[in-house]
């Protein structure tokens, strides 16, 4: 099946739908109600679309008798978490069923023997760590946006986040999941297992898949015990390419390893700490190093922490500043996570990247999207998770810009962009994933027989093209 040739929503499907899952869960003829599904976080009103239902399931059965219904009618159904996405990923191009799993939010078990969490797809990433923690264990896979984001969004899109550099990203952390697949069946595949090499890796499949093979319904999570210690360092530098040399210099330097090391450039920080309403301290910085590492000795940690300053000042840094508590490490952490939201605010006009290169070409790539916003003529900012290459580059409008030329602008710069990043070994995007908003550029990094293995993968679980149509690329 294409992707556009769908049934439409009926009554008599809306009614099918309320026997499933209960009218109190079904939304539809009310688009007030139906708008914030519309729409993920990217700003630009184009990659909205409008579903014509919205359920909200409880239970894998719930969703099961959904997907079933769904096949049988030819009807699409997007799966969304809690919208915070920045690629489209949970927008309903073609309409039909929008399966909300915002009432799947129960924390299912901590299982301290085995250093495990089973946990529904809806839970707040935010409120594992806060469970957990009464444990002495944590998740270490987690994303920056905490605060909002669910957990199965977060698998959906094998998300990263600042402490990538030690711990890796979300999928070294799942071990086991239960999923609806489009067919209806209820499968589960892995456990509370470390080792499990039985047939092929489905978890490792379905991480990342971006709801296009199956909706979680439980997910398996490994914890770590959580470092009784840590630190940040805000290391101010005179500029983008002093702080950015520093990147690789601390990692390849081979006897420390950050927890995370966030690079921001002098817009950001003074974007973000306006908007925030706090005085801007550093006007000698034209760039700066977020670097945290975490332990179990204080001790330990002090030594590693001098290592990393005198190591940073011996290679120009104009000052490095100790973040050694709560509330001095929160104020930092803070202007940091604000960044997103100070850019938005600064300007609706923009397109939120997340490029990332191998780790030695850090200092090769911010200098070419200098050279590309100047051509041009409009604002690149970056920050973001340096530490691992993963870039946060904002493509800006500039006031005077007529909003006609910049439609066409932006798509030249983004298709600059992500040539120079291929060019420099990297690729189009490090946690946000495809979604709609880039699958047009997936042949730039993807050879065309791969890109059509994919598309045999996809039909294997999906042969009627259903769950998530439109999304990753096109059949």
């Amino acid at each position: 099946m294409s992707d556009c040739t769908y049934n439409k929503v009926t009554q008599e499907i809306v009614d099918k739908l309320k026997d499933i899952v209960s009218a109190k869960y079904v939304v539809y003829d009310d688009p007030e109600k139906l708008e914030p599904y519309s729409h993920d976080e990217i700003v630009e009103k184009s990659y909205a679309k409008m579903p014509e239902v919205v359920i909200k399931p409880r239970t894998a059965e719930e969703i099961s008798h959904v997907m079933k219904l769904a096949n049988i009618e030819r009807i699409p159904i997007t799966p969304r978490g809690a919208g915070s996405g920045l690629s489209g990923g949970a927008v309903p191009l073609y309409g039909g069923i929008l399966l909300s799993v915002e009432r799947m939010n129960e924390i299912l078990e901590i299982d301290k023997e085995n250093l495990m969490a089973v946990v529904e797809p809806g839970v707040v990433t935010n409120d594992i760590n806060e469970k957990v923690k009464e444990y002495g264990l944590f998740f270490a896979g987690y994303p920056m946006s905490v605060e909002s984001c669910f957990i199965g969004g977060n698998v959906a899109e094998n998300a990263g986040g600042g402490r990538a550099v030690k711990y890796g990203v979300t999928g070294r952390y799942i071990l086991g999941l239960e999923v609806v697949t489009p067919e209806g069946d209820i499968i589960n595949l892995g456990g509370k297992r470390v080792k499990d090499v039985v047939g092929y890796d489905f978890i490792k499949l379905m991480v990342g898949s971006e709801g296009t093979l199956g909706i979680f319904t439980k997910i398996i999570i490994k914890l770590l015990p959580l470092p009784t210690e840590k630190i940040d360092l805000l290391v101010l530098f005179k500029d983008v390419e002093t702080a950015v040399q520093m990147v690789p210099k601390i990692i390849g330097n081979g006897k420390i390893i950050p927890t995370s090391m966030e690079f921001i450039d002098r817009f950001s920080m003074q974007t973000a700490y306006k908007y925030l309403n706090e005085p801007y301290p550093h006007e000698e910085a034209g760039a700066m190093l977020l670097i945290e590492i975490d332990g179990n000795s204080k001790t330990q940690l002090e030594e590693e922490y001098e290592t990393i300053g005198e190591f940073c000042l011996e290679n120009d840094a104009i000052d490095v500043l100790v973040a050694d508590n709560y509330t001095t490490q929160e104020r930092v952490w803070k202007v940091r996570r604000n960044i997103p939201e100070a850019l938005t605010a600064y300007s609706s006009s923009k397109s939120s990247e997340d490029i990332v290169v191998p780790l030695s070409n850090i200092p090769k790539i911010l200098p070419e999207l200098k050279v590309i916003a100047d051509k041009y003529n409009v604002l690149i900012p970056c920050f973001g998770h340096a530490g691992d290459g993963n870039i946060h580059s904002t493509i800006i409008k500039k006031p005077e810009m007529e909003i006609e030329e910049w439609k066409v602008t932006l798509e030249e710069v983004r298709s600059e962009v992500y040539k120079k990043v291929v060019e420099l070994g990297g690729t189009i995007s490090g946690e946000h994933g495809i979604g709609h908003k880039r699958k047009k550029y997936l042949d730039m990094v993807l050879e065309p027989v791969t890109v059509e293995l994919m598309k045999r993968v996809k039909l294997a679980f999906d042969p009627n093209n259903i769950l998530n149509p439109g999304k990753i690329f096109d059949l």
